[in-house]
């Protein structure tokens, strides 16, 4: 059942995947920090360079506005305190760019731990610009935990601050008839509008 969560981060939102995948992005810099404000309050996000593929694609949503009116839409409660927010650009096709390449966490050495920033996707190459939030430690995310050659998804930061925020969207109301097949139940009613996404302005 988890399991079958886990694959179908992807389907929120998401009918069609583009057929090619973007060129490279540039390579992303050392940590960056990005201010997530949202219509529950604001949550502080870092990228992390050992997911350097996948942390340029999310700084360049971030640099390019795709984020800004977007909707943290989906809340996976997986048990007491445990679960994952999802938001994004669910596939608008004014918003999303082409897919990136999959970066496991095998690959990384990060983890599906609380806090830690991941993408959503459908099979490894779909990702590109819906992001998860989890909540808890959730090692079943990561790769090679369900099968030897699961590929999981892609770590490429965490939460610095705001993870009150996170849990908090994490409980908020779902609608009970919203969402395909088991994702019913687990959409926000209201959504929570990510109101802006900028690089957070370094101290001094």
């Amino acid at each position: 059942m988890i399991r079958r969560s886990l694959l179908a981060l992807c389907l929120a939102g998401a009918l069609s995947v583009p057929a090619f995948a973007q060129d490279a992005p540039p390579p992303a810099p050392a940590a960056v920090r990005v201010v997530l404000e949202t219509s529950a309050g604001t949550i502080l996000v870092e990228t992390d360079p050992r997911a350097p593929i996948t942390a340029a694609n999310f700084l360049r949503y971030v640099d390019e506005g795709r984020f800004d009116g977007t909707d943290f839409y989906r809340g996976m409660e997986l048990g007491a305190g445990t679960g994952v927010v999802q938001g994004g650009t669910a596939n608008a096709p004014d918003r999303i760019l082409p897919p990136i390449a999959h970066e496991p966490t095998s690959q990384t050495g990060l983890r599906h731990v609380d806090g830690a920033l991941s993408m959503a996707r459908f099979d490894p190459g779909t990702a590109d610009g819906d992001f998860f939030i989890i909540v808890g430690n959730l090692p079943g995310f990561d790769a090679g935990r369900a099968a030897p050659d699961d590929p999981g998804f892609a770590v490429f930061g965490r939460v610095v601050e705001g993870m009150d925020v996170v849990r908090a969207i994490l409980a908020a109301p779902k609608s009970p008839t919203e969402g395909e097949g088991f994702m019913r139940g687990q959409m926000l009613d209201p959504r929570v509008r990510i109101v802006s996404a900028r690089r957070a302005v370094p101290a001094g």
